[in-house]
């Protein structure tokens, strides 16, 4: 047993859109929602108050980066993410496995484990299902991942079968060694572009009865539309009373087709990176602040918008920022993108509350904002 459940709430009368609450040990939480990703404990250049004004339910942190720096025994000491961060809503930590498999030149895999050298000092480390149970544990992450392989996009069959079947045995040591009540552990579903081995990777994972399922090995460089062919059959054959969580996903128009096929949750470090890279989320569709044309407009970033940002500074100033390297763009940027997800997914959940969802989504395809996605 753990503090944690999931109360599926409606699902949309012309889709298979979803509202849910999800209750952990820091509060409900309400799907579908989006979380922002911390990866090493903070959300680049977003303090957890501001999160917080967002909208933010849920803060994403990897467990890959945390171990290496600052080291999992620390945060435990400092009490646990939560604290160490000043964050008291919910946390989700990843796995980590999507970072270990993305180094595949440096891996060394077996049945037991996985050997992988650090990215900050090249020295080779080993990581067990339990091992990283162990991590995650210390961690204190409120929702948990198991330690699974994640499958490159393109792949042979066969290795993708390969890599259900350990993601499977993995999942299980995992559960075994998973103690902490406060903590929900999901499992993570593989299998490629390849029907039957989702479908094989759901029956294995449904026998250990988590109480929530990632949806991985998507979004790993396949065209959206492929990820499309598969996932409205995943999402079918996923326990109707487990919260369905599609990783590593934050383009605007992906998260509301998901939402439609009856994906609950979300993540992705787009909104952020891209504001990194001078790029604002809009009702307009995507908008490079780099572009001249925007030198002397002096008109919010997205009139239809209610973010800081959008209230108090014009398109000129964040060119003026972005222009001139200065943090500040970066920042007011984030906040924005953030918003804009945040915003977008509890607008989802109204039209679900409201039965239109089908309208909502029709309404998103013709409008300017999905351009550029």
């Amino acid at each position: 047993m753990t503090n944690f459940s999931f109360d599926l709430l409606k699902t949309d009368k012309t889709t298979g859109a979803r509202r849910g609450t999800m209750q952990t040990t820091h509060g409900p939480v309400q799907t579908p929602l989006f979380m922002p990703v911390g990866t090493r404990a903070t959300v680049k250049g977003v303090k957890t108050d501001a999160l917080d004004t967002l909208g933010a339910q849920v803060v994403l942190s990897n467990t890959y980066h945390l171990y290496l720096r600052p080291g999992a025994e620390l945060v435990a000491e400092a009490g646990g993410l939560h604290k160490f961060m000043n964050w008291d809503r919910a946390i989700l930590t990843d796995s980590g496995g999507f970072q270990i498999f993305s180094l595949a030149d440096t891996l060394k895999l077996d049945a037991d484990g996985v050997r992988f050298r650090s990215i900050i000092d090249g020295s080779w480390h080993y990581w067990t299902p339990e091992e990283n149970m162990r991590i995650q544990q210390l961690l204190g992450a409120d929702i948990i991942m198991q330690l699974d392989q994640c499958a490159p996009y393109p792949a042979e069959k066969s290795f993708v079968e390969g890599a259900v079947d350990r993601s499977a045995a993995w999942a299980k040591r995992c559960k075994d060694a998973h103690t902490r009540e406060d903590q929900a552990l999901f499992g993570i579903v593989q299998g490629g572009v390849f029907k039957d081995l989702r479908m094989k990777s759901i029956g294995l994972l449904s026998e250990l009865d988590f109480p929530g399922y990632g949806i991985g090995g998507y979004s790993v460089g396949e065209p959206h539309e492929i990820m499309f062919e598969t996932l409205p059959d995943v999402c079918d054959a996923l326990p109707a009373n487990k919260p369905r969580y599609l990783m590593g996903v934050g383009n605007p128009t992906t998260i509301l087709e998901a939402i439609a096929m009856g994906v609950d949750m979300f993540d992705c470090v787009l909104p952020t990176r891209t504001a990194r890279l001078g790029t604002a989320f809009s009702s307009q569709g995507r908008l490079n602040m780099r572009n001249a044309k925007f030198t002397h407009d002096f008109s919010p970033l997205d009139p239809e918008c209610t973010c800081d940002t959008c209230r108090n500074y014009s398109r000129a100033y964040i060119r003026h920022l972005i222009q001139s390297k200065e943090m500040l763009g970066s920042i007011l940027l984030s906040e924005h993108n953030l918003h804009y997800l945040l915003d977008l997914t509890a607008k989802a959940r109204l039209a679900i509350d409201e039965d239109r969802y089908g309208e909502f989504l029709n309404a998103w395809r013709n409008s300017p904002a999905n351009n550029d996605y």
